[in-house]
């Protein structure tokens, strides 16, 4: 329950608006404000320190527990509702929302009532800025339009392959696909962040001539706004849809993989080297075709004739075995029948259940997979139920690869598919955070207290369940990695710690190409910096999908002489940075604050730290400007004003407020400290 502040007009009090002919009705409900008219309701109320939650639902009142990304308990906060002169006033903190007498609604800076954001219509006559389109069963196409402004830049939004860091002038599918995470956060420089609290299918567009949030088929508006720095609202954005639990120590080191360790014997062989070379190596993963067949989760004994015996060298040697495992199930699984009768698959609307085609064993083509339904309770404790008993209780397994959770369907009309939880296109989105949910609430109950999954996508709400979100199955040239640090901030931004990318990108890259070296190379620095580090990739020769493939070689010996010491380098700055590293992680679980950072979120009042798309922070104390061109040998970077930046590598210091060239020979990823800060950097 919220508490509020000042006495107000008694529980349900109405004021009449009678400022024009389509003057709606105004009532203070609990410290709510609502206003309805025109067989429309809006409710705004208090929801979190400086933040309000706006609901509008055409033909009935506003209704509680659809899916969204919201905690059920609204953190206590204090608030003021007063309602005169034909409109409602409610303030919440740093937060004022003035609704006049038609509905119309501003959000306003309480300290001056200056302008955040507006509503604005499309027309003067019709349609207003909330639009209800019928397309049956209660539901409709939800249009939601606020002002734009010309001199504002929009962040966040999940993590997406355009490049641009200010997503200003960007229409954006919401919708989850590989390497397109669907996360409808955003955060503008004009001081504010908006929750768009709705898992349907959609699209927003954030055009010169106004902002416009649409869903496809739901059956509310649902939005959460907050008023602030981008670090205060990183903070409130967090309490509300939940904090992450704090990183496993293990975590912050470095993960190995490749697409893929075919066997026992094989993984078993790349964690030895590792040891026998004395190189930090954390995780090693077991990836996709470890299993007898889709969907039955467990080791093939073919294959992996011993996974207790290869887990307890992997102990000894220090290293967490992270298993793979897909949301889709085989006809050819033992599960499918009884998963099939229950009904824990995702039904369609039309047609047959099966999702995707894909590989199995003991199959010469492809056969037809169902996804199990993630939103369903008593899909997800199956699931998990089989996880528990052919990993958990006997290998004592506890960290999870969450791979194609988008889900990735073929083809992927979502308009076709029927969940738990609502139709296809209302809840859509929601997949994701249900997933990883599955897994979280199973490894606590089995009383694992350290949490984390490897996911390829997320929706809002996602970090709460211990869910690490991957940039995806994404290219392997400079280009490519030019991109992931502006998807790697927008996700920050998105609520989202715990991300990293494919070392080196995904599809392709030949170990013996000098130019290809040079990009695994730069990319390894970047991956030494960035929140997780981990080496992955479908290296060249490749196969041809399917149960038998494997690609290239993918550890750190496997690219010459020249590029060893440089890995190597990297591997040891990694393992030293490991305590600040795992210092910023629990900031990130305590306060919600990200751990790769734009310069903005550290330094608002630099107006030109809101631009640098190529550079970011790790934590507070260290900004890091990665080498994202072929050849280079410096590099030009912006340190922000308010500071005193020193060359981690030379000891040089600089005035913050300008841009600085340092050298960047391929050993260097230019660091610097800031405010004399001491880390470990140099060895």
């Amino acid at each position: 329950m919220n508490q509020h502040a000042e006495t107000r007009p008694p529980h349900g009090t109405v004021s009449l608006a009678q400022s024009s002919p389509t003057a709606g009705t105004f009532r203070d409900r609990d410290g709510a404000l609502e206003w309805s008219g025109r067989q429309e309701t809006v409710r705004i109320e208090p929801w979190g320190p400086d933040a309000v939650r706006v609901r509008a639902r055409l033909g009935g009142p506003v209704l509680d527990g659809l899916p969204g990304a919201l905690l059920p308990d609204a953190p206590a906060t204090g608030s003021t509702v007063r309602i005169e002169n034909g409109r409602g006033r409610l303030t919440v903190g740093a937060l004022t929302v003035d609704v006049n007498a038609e509905g119309l609604i501003r959000f306003l800076r309480t300290d001056d009532l200056s302008e955040l954001l507006a509503e604005e219509r499309a027309h003067f006559w019709w349609p207003g800025p909330r639009l209800y389109t019928a397309v049956g069963n209660g539901h409709h196409r939800l249009e939601q339009r606020f002002s734009a402004y010309d001199d504002e830049k929009l962040y966040g939004l999940g993590q997406h392959q355009h490049g641009r860091l200010d997503q200003k002038g960007l229409v954006l599918d919401l919708v989850q696909r590989n390497a397109e995470v669907t996360i409808p956060v955003l955060t503008s420089s004009r001081g504010y962040t908006l929750l768009w609290n709705n898992p349907a299918i959609g699209r927003v567009e954030l055009a010169g001539n106004g902002t416009r949030w649409v869903a496809d088929s739901a059956r509310q508006i649902d939005y959460w706004i907050t008023a602030g720095t981008p670090a205060d609202t990183q903070r409130r954005y967090s309490a509300v849809t939940g904090r992450t639990p704090m990183l496993p120590e293990w975590a912050a080191g470095f993960w190995q993989c490749k697409l893929r360790y075919r066997t026992q014997d094989e993984l078993l062989a790349v964690a030895r080297e590792y040891k026998r070379r004395n190189l930090p190596v954390d995780a090693i993963v077991c990836d996709f075709f470890h299993w007898t067949h889709l969907g039955e989760w467990r080791f093939d004994p073919k294959e992996w004739p011993d996974p207790a015996a290869m887990v307890r060298e992997l102990d000894e040697l220090g290293i967490k075995l992270v298993v793979s495992v897909w949301p889709s199930v085989s006809p050819l699984s033992e599960n499918h029948p009884v998963m099939d009768q229950r009904g824990y698959f995702i039904g369609t609307q039309y047609g047959p259940m099966a999702h995707a085609d894909w590989p199995d064993k003991e199959v010469a083509s492809t056969v037809q997979v169902a996804f199990y339904d993630a939103t369903n309770p008593d899909a997800r404790a199956f699931v998990w139920s089989r996880i528990k008993e052919n990993y958990l209780d006997p290998y004592g397994i506890t960290a999870f690869w969450l791979d194609a959770c988008e889900p990735e369907l073929k083809p992927g009309f979502p308009e076709n598919l029927r969940y738990w939880a609502g139709p296809g296109l209302e809840v859509g989105n929601l997949y994701p955070a249900e997933n990883s949910r599955a897994f979280d609430e199973g490894l606590r109950a089995a009383g694992v207290d350290e949490v984390i999954t490897l996911n390829r996508s997320a929706w809002a709400g996602s970090q709460r369940h211990g869910a690490a979100l991957w940039s995806g199955d994404i290219g392997t040239d400079f280009a490519t990695l030019r991109r992931q640090i502006a998807a790697g901030l927008n996700t920050a931004l998105s609520g989202i710690p715990w991300w990293n990318t494919d070392i080196g990108g995904f599809h392709g890259g030949d170990p013996d190409d000098p130019a290809y070296r040079e990009v695994l190379v730069r990319w390894f620095q970047f991956g030494a910096l960035s929140p997780l580090m981990r080496l992955h990739g479908f290296r060249a020769p490749g196969m041809p999908l399917g149960p038998e493939m494997t690609g290239g070689p993918n550890e750190v010996w496997s690219y010459g002489d020249g590029a060893y010491p440089v890995l190597e380098k990297y591997l040891r700055l990694r393992e030293r940075l490991k305590p600040y590293v795992l210092q910023v992680m629990r900031e990130a679980h305590e306060e919600g604050l990200p751990v790769m950072r734009p310069l903005f979120l550290e330094f608002p009042g630099d107006q030109a730290a809101w631009t640098v798309d190529d550079a970011y922070l790790l934590g507070r104390d260290l900004l890091v400007a990665p080498v994202l061109t072929a050849g280079a040998t410096a590099r030009t970077t912006h340190l922000p004003v308010g500071a005193r930046w020193t060359d981690a590598w030379t000891g040089r210091t600089y005035e913050g407020g300008t841009a600085v060239t340092v050298d960047a020979p391929l050993d260097r990823i230019p660091l610097f400290l800031r405010d004399g800060a001491e880390l470990p950097i140099a060895g």
